[in-house]
């Protein structure tokens, strides 16, 4: 089976950021002390017929367990090049997901957090309910505290 190009690409896009990316998100659950899952490039089939379905750069839910994503999903990231505006409609539907997905295991939470990052710039959104909420900050990286501060605090409140 040959890949199409455009899968090529995507591939290797998350593989580039996977090595920026992931280390810091394990990081957060290593000063979580466990208590988190990080998923990466895992399919999250929410709602089909509300189109909500494919893959997710990663992804992180509160429970501990490493297997499967289990509710609740608290954080999204979702990785692009340079230009971070062209995620964002990404990143907020894949956090309507992960809020709808919560609702389906019985485990709402209040607040859903994302984030759409090229590795080396960050920035942040929201969603309560049905408002979503855009940071219009880009956060760099390094230095990597204050991106670390972020993700802890999201991953402790959401």
């Amino acid at each position: 089976m040959s890949a199409t190009p455009a899968i090529i690409c995507i591939t290797l896009l998350v593989k580039r950021y996977e090595g920026i990316i992931n280390p810091v998100l394990l990081e957060v659950k290593r000063q979580l002390k466990g208590q988190i899952s990080v998923f990466s490039g895992e399919e999250f089939n929410v709602e089909p017929e509300a189109e909500l379905t494919g893959y997710v750069d990663f992804l992180i839910s509160r429970s501990p367990e490493q297997l499967f994503i289990k509710a609740p999903a608290v954080i999204l990231v979702e990785a692009n090049k340079e230009d971070l505006k062209p995620a964002l409609g990404q990143c907020l539907a894949e956090m309507v997901a992960a809020q709808r997905f919560n609702q389906q295991k019985q485990q709402p939470i209040s607040t859903i957090y994302g984030t759409v990052t090229s590795g080396t710039v960050w920035r942040f959104l929201k969603l309560e309910g049905q408002c979503a909420s855009i940071d219009l900050t880009d956060y760099p990286l390094p230095p990597v505290e204050q991106i670390l501060g972020f993700l802890v605090w999201m991953a402790q409140k959401g």
